[in-house]
């Protein structure tokens, strides 16, 4: 009796438990896939073996998440006792796959009307990892510049041309809520690539449902969920004396969690009075206070100092292309900034068909800017809001979805400009106190007609005022109080989407453009006050296709944008930046991409052979166009590439190794509105290669090596336009190299 009793006690607890099979397939070819990694909580992590096979033991039904490197991550429930086949979507997925959220609507890419770009976490870390410009540029008809190591000036489709510096006539959000300011700048370089998992870009005007812009809208978004406890660090160096180290900790709490980060960045730079500083730490909170309802909370603090080593002219550039701009060393010309940004997101699902997402957001910023020609000091602050409710229903045989909202950004600065004394702030000069308020209120209509056609309706209506009361005025005029208001606009679109089939799909879009001018536009820096700069408007036309055929990914978009009003930067004789309204541009353009997996075999050697290539053609003109006696009509758009290639390779291995090569061509650009002065066409060409690879389910490790401009090429990324005694050009750096190792640990 009792060996019976204890022969009991051996065999209970393993009839507790029962197998669970899991075999992991690819979706697109139904081979096994090795190597991925079944995260359970609480217990540690399996690995799929050769055959992608996991066999777990299991008393209950459990949650796993399967993820690899190479595949997009899934959550499902296993039950005990039961065989499974699941098949992972490679990260190359058929554009019917790939869900993007552009204006509003979470669709998969193929039934949205409109050039949608998607930026994943994988393209981010192909390259270099001190910036998103590389990662952006391999889009078509996206254009990042670099005029020091931390200023960026974004084009899309031709917008930089009122942006001499900084990021203007471009809608940002991060994490759905406003990340542009009220004055509609956005300081793009107090963001890390810590800070961004995945990124969508919609090309031109989508003021409908996003406000003022004519550029676009870029919507970042970074990790809103905490899938597992997971501390992870890396380090990174380079030529110039570049070196980063980031350290981030993933923590589950309850049904929720927290994910904290911090970043510390330097480098000399390439050139004489180059170096950056950036520091940035990142708390965010996420909790599920009910099945319904999603709550986050971020703080975002940035610490950045870069200096501005300034233009040069052609000669200077042929004498030393590492060299400062006369002046710029013993003015300290460069900028300090300190940022503040605190956001709160709350999404609840008051009934199966209406949903509402709302967000919040703080942010305190103090602002220094020695320049060769005076000093800036700014201590400013803001708030705002997003809120947007979403109605699904069926209206008879057709499915509808409504969505209506509204943004609302009131932000307050006091700007005071002093003389510049070898770089210390000296008298001062005028100092202001300006009032930015921005609001718009969006509705949006869709519509199924068919199976195959989809229709959108959408407007927004546009408020917008600046209040510039200038306190000191040490010139002749006397302090003042100005307003500069904006008249309600009412901005449309019509959209139609046709599925063909399921594999591809036609689109087509007329959308309305408004853009006022930034409030650095109407008050300049030499103290002038331009009441009388008028908001662009704009017409836009699009039609585009997109499609799989076989291993191919095809997406191709015409468009023409009428712009009135345009507005140019140029430079007056003591070489301060002003602006001015241009009459109208035409701007027709085409802008294409194909992907393609070449070889995909999980259990061979080479696991797989990626290609990608992206053509931008601009073809932007001014249509009427005087001044100063000048009739630039017919002339080329200042600052834009006519054509530019983008051709991408990736090879990654069975032990790990993989290989990234990237090759850019970008035609001549025309410098001024007369266009005299250009910047030389120029291809380049950077790899990336190293090994990456999970040890024993807990253990993530990577290490790299990479190059950049591989064929030493002498270009400028950046230029100054309409540039005053011709100092157009920013050199950027020849070859240079780059390495780093990151390692990540599952506890």
């Amino acid at each position: 009796m009792k060996s019976g009793f204890l022969l009991s006690l051996f065999i209970i607890p393993f009839t507790l438990f029962a197998q669970t099979k899991i075999t992991i397939i690819d979706k697109t070819n139904q081979e096994p896939i090795p190597g991925a990694i079944i995260k359970i909580q609480g217990q540690n992590n399996q690995i799929s073996d050769a055959n992608g096979i996991v066999e777990l033991m299991i008393q209950n039904p459990i949650i796993l998440q399967i993820s690899h490197i190479s595949y997009e991550t899934i959550t499902l429930q296993v039950e005990p006792e039961k065989e499974f086949m699941i098949s992972l979507s490679p990260i190359l997925n058929p554009l019917g796959e790939v869900l993007v959220v552009g204006f509003e609507s979470e669709r998969p890419l193929i039934h949205q009307a409109g050039a949608i770009s998607k930026v994943f976490e994988s393209d981010l870390y192909r390259f270099n990892e001190n910036s998103i410009l590389s990662a952006f540029n391999t889009k078509p008809g996206i254009r990042i510049e670099q005029r020091a190591l931390a200023s960026y000036r974004i084009s899309i489709r031709g917008s930089s041309l009122r942006s001499p510096f900084g990021v203007r006539n471009v809608k940002v959000y991060w994490n759905d809520i406003p990340f542009t300011s009220p004055d509609g700048t956005t300081a793009l370089n107090i963001l890390d690539l810590s800070n961004i998992q995945n990124t969508e870009i919609i090309k031109g005007p989508a003021g409908s449902i996003y406000g003022a812009g004519n550029g676009g809208v870029i919507s970042f978004e970074s990790r809103k969920r905490v899938e597992e406890n997971y501390l992870s660090s890396d380090v990174g160096f380079g030529d110039f004396g570049l070196f980063r180290y980031r350290i981030g900790i993933d923590q589950k709490i309850g049904n929720g969690g927290i994910n904290v980060s911090y970043v510390d960045q330097k480098s000399d730079g390439y050139r004489e009075h180059n170096a950056v500083d950036r520091k940035v730490f990142q708390l965010a909170l996420h909790t599920n206070p009910s099945e319904k309802q999603s709550l986050s909370a971020q703080i975002l603090y940035s610490d950045l100092n870069y200096q501005i080593p300034g233009a040069l002219t052609q000669v200077q550039v042929e004498e030393d292309r590492t060299q400062a701009r006369p002046g710029s060393v013993a003015q300290n010309s460069s900028i300090a900034q300190k940022t503040l940004f605190g956001t709160l997101s709350h999404e609840i699902s008051l009934s199966q068909k209406w949903k509402n997402i709302t967000a919040l957001y703080v942010s305190t910023t103090d602002f220094e800017n020695p320049f060769i020609l005076d000093y800036k000091k700014e201590t400013s602050y803001s708030y705002g809001g997003r809120t947007k409710f979403t109605y699904d229903d069926q209206w008879g045989k057709y499915p509808v979805r409504i969505i209506a909202g509204a943004e609302y950004q009131y932000g307050n600065t006091l700007a005071q400009n002093f003389g510049n004394r070898q770089g210390v702030a000296d008298t001062i000069r005028f100092s202001d106190d300006l009032v930015t308020t921005q609001a718009f209120l969006f509705q949006q209509f869709e519509i199924d007609w068919t199976e195959k056609l989809l229709m959108t309706v959408g407007f927004s209506e546009n408020f917008a005022r600046y209040d510039i009361n200038r306190l000191i005025d040490a010139g002749p005029a006397e302090p003042s109080s100005n307003t500069k208001n904006f008249n309600p606009v009412f901005i449309p679109r019509l959209a139609l989407v046709y599925k063909v089939n399921n594999w591809s799909g036609i689109h087509g879009s007329i959308s309305s453009g408004f853009s006022p001018p930034t409030i650095a536009e109407v008050r300049t820096n030499e103290g002038s006050i331009n009441l009388d700069l008028e908001a662009e408007r704009g017409i836009n036309y699009e039609l585009g296709y997109r499609s799989k055929f076989g291993i191919f990914n095809f997406d191709f978009t015409a468009f023409y944008f009428k712009l009135n009003e345009t507005i140019t930067s140029y430079t007056n004789d003591q070489g301060v930046v002003l602006f001015r309204n241009a009459g109208a541009t035409d701007q027709k353009g085409i802008e294409f991409s194909i992907d393609y997996a070449l070889y995909r075999n999980q259990l061979s050697a080479i696991q797989e052979i990626k290609l990608n290539h992206a053509f931008t053609g601009h073809y932007f003109y001014f249509s009427d166009y005087e001044s100063g006696g000048n009739d630039y009509s017919g002339n080329q758009l200042t600052g834009v590439a006519p054509n530019s290639l983008v051709n991408l390779l990736d090879i990654r291995s069975k032990l790990g190794i993989y290989l990234n090569v990237t090759h850019q061509y970008v035609d001549q650009i025309p410098l001024n509105d007369s266009n005299t002065v250009y910047q030389d066409a120029y291809n380049l060409i950077g790899g990336r290669m190293g090994w990456r690879e999970t040890l024993g389910g807990k253990w993530d490790l990577e290490i790299y090596g990479g190059v950049d401009n591989l064929l030493d090429e002498e270009y400028s990324l950046g230029n100054d336009l309409n540039a005053f005694a011709n100092r157009f050009y920013q050199p950027a750096p020849g070859r240079n190299f780059y390495g780093g190792l990151k390692f990540g640990f599952r506890y």
